[in-house]
């Protein structure tokens, strides 16, 4: 076997001698080696430089031979014609290459068509994917893209959006594999829009569904009768409650959602998922079928389905309190038209309305609730340009927040009598002190801050517990069915209490609000992340943004300011701190959307 050709380890190499059971080896650029018989592959009994030439071969000949096995010497001689050590080598490489034929032993498979073009496609496509890769590594690397890029950019994508972990092209362009990292490449780049929100989909936001409903029919109460005013801002139809007034009796009029869900439905389950209407500033994530609301919004027909619930205030005590599934006439109006009648005192059940409304809330009042006025915005998106704008009050908002208080306070009055098991609203008593109180309605902006800490969490259960900022022994949401879950489990029982069927247990209730509580957590997220990321884009399109700022605490060298026309927070460094509730002008310096933060400086 001396002068033999064999390869070694995919490389040629000659046999120079052979000792006992090792024989030595020598290699192209002189190396040399003693292996075992086994360690090698005998290609020709002479040696010769060999090289990779495949040109003389004639592939044809293969057809004639599939998924038979031959040896190395036959499948040379049947391509090239000629069993030499060159023609061999190149077999022997073309068997290590794989896409024709693989060993068998010391025998050569030689594998069918199809096989062969099998492998061959998942080889071009494996050398264009690579191909791909490169162009698009090259096209990050200089901040661009095209349209070849796109595989690449959706796996990048999915990281920004925290449904993946992984794209592997990041480590190529030397990004971390996080969906922030991901998230200011794609801004980088413009793949993204700075308009674009990832909050939504990073948190798993089910996405709206188009589901046709059917509204049962039932016997209900006609209240059609009453003067019902549905209340809202200009351009909105998705009313869900309205109010009215007969003698001294207060109507408040719900849309009957829990009718078209009840408890345990698919629509029910749905609705779990979600726990709220998300209003983002650049769209409303619904937490029922826009077809549930077309069906129950109130006012959308001339005769609207509800579940109304009538009360007496006696300045004190709620009294005479009636639940009832209804049908109503609904005159929907707004906030502003509403308020040049309160104005003009041209609406006499509004006025009576809003007298007992003020009533009840002087009476809270008197019983320690707090609201601490501090000040809020509106941030919503239209045509690609931010608007932020105070959130509007006004008379009329404040006769339907109290309102919706009253039916707050009724309904969890009407269920813990009845013991009937709801989702209650309850916050317990704050920490605060008894010169806090005494001044609790005439605070400066920084005392009603640093007062937010002294506040108790609020939280849902299945006990009649205390409301502490609203001034309530209990309290029980029921006036956004189409908008909040708890607001809808709460009409499902109370529909099931008062047409006699089975209700849930507590033990049920409690599953749902752990549940539900779970989802909400998300919507609080994706709420405060949206509008903060909204903020960050209106300073961004507008770059020298100057407005006042309030200081509302200070922390070592540094003060806090509140910013109530953007409702933002910044912290600046002073060597001579300035006082509580000085107002100074700044102006913004810095945006970092990826982080939702921004950086301001005094003028």
């Amino acid at each position: 076997m001396k002068n033999s050709l064999v390869a070694y380890k995919g490389k040629p190499a000659r046999i120079t001698d052979i000792v006992e059971s090792k024989f030595a080896l020598e290699f192209a650029d002189g190396a040399t080696l003693k292996v075992r018989e086994k360690d090698f592959r005998f290609i020709h009994p002479e040696f010769t430089t060999v090289n990779e030439d495949y040109s003389k071969a004639d592939f044809e000949m293969l057809a004639e031979f599939q998924e038979e096995t031959l040896t190395l010497q036959e499948i040379t001689e049947w391509l090239f014609d000629e069993y030499t050590a060159q023609n061999a080598w190149c077999v022997c490489l073309m068997v290590e290459d794989g896409l024709y034929f693989y060993w068998q032993k010391d025998r050569i498979f030689v594998r069918p068509t199809s096989q062969i073009e099998n492998i061959q496609a998942k080889r071009d496509a494996e050398k264009l994917a690579a191909q791909s890769l490169t162009h698009c590594v090259e096209n990050l690397s200089n901040n661009t893209f095209n349209e070849a890029d796109e595989p690449y950019l959706k796996e990048i994508a999915r990281v920004a959006l925290n449904q993946s972990k992984t794209a592997k092209i990041l480590a190529q362009v030397g990004v971390e594999n996080t969906p922030d990292a991901a998230y200011q490449l794609l801004l980088k780049i413009k793949y993204f829009a700075v308009d674009f929100n990832p909050y939504p989909a990073r948190f798993a936001i089910p996405k709206d569904e188009e589901i046709a409903v059917k509204v049962p029919e039932i016997e209900r109460v006609d209240l059609t009768h009453l003067t019902c005013y549905a209340i809202d801002n200009d351009g909105s139809n998705d009313a869900d409650d309205a109010i009215s007034i007969d003698g001294n009796t207060l109507w408040v009029h719900v849309a009957d959602v829990a009718n078209i869900v009840p408890s345990g439905s698919d629509l029910d389950v749905y609705a779990q998922e979600r726990g709220s209407n998300f209003y983002l500033p650049n769209e409303i994530i619904h937490m029922l079928p826009v077809s549930v609301t077309e069906a129950s919004a109130l006012g959308a027909t001339e005769k609207s389905d509800a579940l109304s619930f009538s009360f007496e205030f006696d300045g004190e005590n709620i009294n005479n309190i009636k639940v009832m599934q209804s049908v109503v006439c609904v005159t929907n109006t707004t906030y502003e038209a509403v308020d040049e009648m309160l104005m003009a005192n041209s609406n006499e059940d509004l006025a009576r309305i809003k007298a007992i409304g003020e009533a009840h809330k002087k009476y809270r009042d008197a019983q320690g609730s707090i609201n601490l006025h501090l000040p809020n915005v509106d941030v919503r998106l239209v045509d690609g340009k931010v608007i932020i704008a105070p959130q509007a009050t006004s008379a009329s908002r404040d006769l339907v927040a109290e309102m919706m208080v009253m039916a707050g306070r009724t309904m969890a009055q009407f269920t813990n009598d009845n013991l009937i098991p709801v989702p209650y609203a309850l916050q317990d008593k704050g920490d605060f002190d008894e010169e806090f109180l005494a001044k609790k309605d005439a605070l400066t902006l920084s005392e009603s801050f640093l007062a937010i800490k002294n506040f108790k969490r609020s939280a849902i259960s299945v006990k009649p517990l205390l409301h502490y900022g609203l001034g309530l022994p209990y309290y029980l949401r029921v006036t956004s069915p189409m908008r909040r879950y708890y607001d809808l489990l709460a009409h499902q029982q109370i529909i099931n209490f008062i047409n006699d069927k089975p209700m849930l247990e507590v033990k049920r209730v409690k599953e749902i609000i752990g549940s539900v509580n779970m989802a909400l957590a998300d919507v609080g997220r994706v709420d405060r992340f949206s509008k903060d990321h909204f903020k960050c884009v209106f300073l961004m399109q507008n770059p020298k943004w100057l407005g006042t700022g309030i200081v509302v605490d200070t922390r070592g060298d540094k003060a806090l300011f509140m910013i109530p026309e953007l409702g933002m927070m910044t912290q600046i460094k002073f060597k001579n701190l300035p006082k509580l509730d000085e107002e100074m002008q700044l102006q913004v310096t810095r945006v970092n959307l990826v982080d939702k933060s921004a950086n301001f400086k005094v003028t």
